[in-house]
């Protein structure tokens, strides 16, 4: 459906990514519109296409999927959007002024004839000139998200490669429309590639091979792939190139030449990588050995007595494969400890900590992710710290645009334990180990039956498959651990083995785990929401919003994070006039939600109500908190997460959290 007006009011717009609400005034009628429009203001005429849907709270809007700016086609429109601000010196007198002047023919005098402008009183021949420059600009501006609407770009990347490239944007695409493929991630190649060739662009076009050759390599690593062979590159590039192989191998050696890509040869296979994951990879093997092979200056002198001792003082006894790791970090400067849950790895952490605090050497904790580090604390009793802020990287985004040569802080501790290795992907490896001096001993522990980390690489298990790095796996399930039937069953999953049920009388074992076998969607989400509302009273005094969580594998469908948090949200914290809410996009955010921080923000403001009032920065992918508060006047929402921070978030920073009834096993993942 289409509609078309000119903008009344911007009633609230988010400056980073520009989703809109707005009003659009059409011969007196007036309707609310919503969505990602950049580059509008008031007083602009815009074609809208989208649906119009029914808001519980503001009634019906119209709801833009993309939309077109038109010159405003009378001239008392025209005047209004001189007026509107966007051309500095220009307000109500002024463009009254000019059109006054000028009338139908404005518009060609500004685009083409802004000297004519001078003959205007209070305009200087300097001053008309800014004036044209500044309508065509903002006019080369209008055509941009229709341009790119063509390519299946949405309005929310316009703003990204107007940013990049300017007023020259269109020129630019026009010459090269490959440029979108290496500005924007998960872009469609193939309807990009069918418009760059409608316009004139030849099959054998080197830009056209480059672009799709970088666009294979990149659709690799979204699936955690770091390389991929040479041959198998070869003939992706020509089923979705459509060209010969020569085409596509005279490209690859142009590309090695520039040091775009590199191709290693192992085992007599070709292997492609784009440079900067070459790079880090390598930095990463150099590294590891590097260190591994330096002087043992952190070495505990009499070990095993000093060992007997904190097993004394800590109340414990460790199993040998535990010995064997303490000991195997003394000896070593680099060890991996693996295994899987109830092995006891937090033990064998700990004693390690014990172990040389006692010789007076700092030792540095830390995990991939925030609520990771929060546990590793907790287990612990020792501060850990998320990667990214041990190694103050700020903001720095991992991904695969990634520089591998950032600087990083430098660590200054004895021993660095890295818990929850498994997630860490290819760049933050490499990080970590450019910001360790020669002489630390690094520690790092994980699980490789967990999932692989989101970003490329599959750290841990290849360093462990690699033979180069000591490696003690711990494969003993202690006694309070084997009561357990969820981590029994985790083992018997790996194992291949049936698990238990919950129909298990034995004794022994915990009423922790229950499978239910069902295929029918509308029961499964029965059981869930019944699950979640009492059903689990039985076996303990289960809150929802302190001891549930929902995890599922995907966004979307019945059973998908989107539906099943409006129905859960709906069940645990339904709607009450005793409750503030406020919409952001789809959502309804409500007093007492329980949310998930899905963005690392180094920035946003702290405070703790504690004794001290403890304030600080910092909020990190995957803390869980609870939405306390909406002041609709300040337009902020106040939250407190589970470690007692309370944050402020303006509206137009609700990007970064989002409902958590229900999260996906991937946020689970990173948690």
């Amino acid at each position: 459906m289409e509609i078309k007006g000119e903008i009344g009011d911007i009633i609230y717009r988010n400056e980073i990514n520009s989703y809109t609400v707005a009003t659009l005034i059409d011969n007196n009628e007036e309707n609310i519109i919503v969505g990602y429009i950049p580059f509008v203001n008031k007083g602009d005429t815009i074609k809208a296409i989208g649906n119009f849907v029914e808001h519980k709270e503001y009634g019906r809007q119209f709801k833009v999927e993309t939309f077109e700016k038109i010159m405003p086609e009378t001239t008392e429109a025209l005047e209004k959007y001189l007026a509107n601000g966007f051309i500095k010196g220009v307000g109500k007198a002024i463009a009254s002024r000019i059109v006054n002047r000028f009338g139908d023919d404005t518009i060609n005098v500004l685009k083409f004839e802004p000297e004519k402008l001078s003959t205007i009183k209070g305009i200087s021949k300097e001053k008309a000139i800014e004036i044209g420059n500044a309508f065509v600009e903002n006019w080369e501006v209008w055509q941009i998200v229709g341009y790119l609407e063509k390519f299946g770009i949405g309005p929310q990347n316009a703003q990204v490669i107007f940013k990049k490239y300017g007023v020259n944007t269109k020129l630019e695409i026009e010459n090269n429309p490959y440029l979108l493929v290496d500005l924007l991630n998960k872009v469609n190649f193939k309807q990009i590639d069918d418009i760059a060739i409608k316009i004139g662009t030849d099959l054998d076009d080197p830009k056209r091979i480059l672009s799709g050759i970088k666009y294979a390599l990149k659709l690799a690593t979204y699936n955690g792939h770091c390389t991929v062979l040479y041959e198998n590159l070869l003939q992706f590039a020509k089923e979705l190139l459509r060209v010969n192989e020569d085409s596509i191998e005279d490209c690859l050696i142009n590309m090695k030449g520039k040091e775009d890509i590199v191709i290693e040869e192992r085992e007599n296979q070709e292997w492609v990588y784009l440079a900067p994951y070459y790079k880090a990879e390598m930095n990463i093997a150099n590294s590891l050995i590097s260190l591994d092979n330096y002087r043992n200056v952190k070495q505990i002198d009499n070990f095993d007595r000093k060992l007997k001792k904190v097993e004394k003082s800590s109340n414990i006894e460790l199993s040998d494969k535990q010995k064997e790791a303490v000991k195997a970090v003394n000896d070593h400067n680099v060890c991996i400890i693996t295994g899987g849950p109830g092995t006891g790895k937090t033990t064998t952490i700990k004693t390690i900590i014990e172990m040389y605090k006692n010789e007076e050497r700092k030792v540095a904790l830390c995990a991939p992710t925030g609520r990771a580090a929060k546990r590793m604390t907790e287990t612990t009793g020792e501060e850990a710290k998320t990667l990214h802020r041990l190694l103050e990287l700020g903001k720095i985004v991992v991904d695969e645009n990634q520089d591998p040569d950032i600087d990083v802080a430098p660590i200054d501790a004895d021993v660095i334990i890295v818990d929850e290795l498994s997630m860490v992907d290819l760049f933050l490896m490499n990080y970590l180990v450019k910001a360790i001096f020669k002489g630390t001993k690094l520690v790092l522990v994980g699980d490789v039956d967990q999932l692989p980390s989101v970003g490329p690489g599959n750290v841990l298990k290849d360093l462990i498959n690699s033979e180069r790095i000591t490696t003690i796996t711990l494969n003993k399930i202690f006694r309070q651990a084997a009561k357990s039937k969820i981590i029994v069953n985790s083992h018997k999953v790996n194992d291949g083995i049936n698990f238990l049920e919950e129909v298990d009388n034995n004794e022994e074992f915990l009423d922790d785990f229950f499978y239910i076998n069902e295929s029918n969607q509308n029961k499964i989400l029965d059981n869930i929401l019944s699950l979640s509302t009492g059903r689990l009273k039985k076996y303990g005094d289960y809150d929802f919003l302190k001891n549930i969580q929902i995890i599922t594998p995907t966004k979307k469908g019945l059973l998908g994070t989107k539906e099943l948090n409006k129905m859960l949200q709906e069940k645990i914290n339904p709607e009450s006039d005793l409750k503030k809410e406020k919409e952001y996009r789809d959502v309804i955010f409500r007093e007492g939600d329980r949310i998930m921080q899905i963005k690392n923000n180094y920035d946003i403001y702290w405070e703790k109500d504690n004794i001290t009032l403890e304030v600080g920065k910092g909020v990190f992918n995957g803390e869980y908190g609870t939405i306390m508060y909406i002041d609709e006047n300040e337009k902020q929402i106040k939250i407190k997460f589970d470690d007692e921070k309370v944050v402020w978030y303006q509206f137009s920073e609700l990007e970064q959290i989002e409902h958590a009834y229900s999260i996906t096993v991937h946020k689970a993942q990173r948690e």
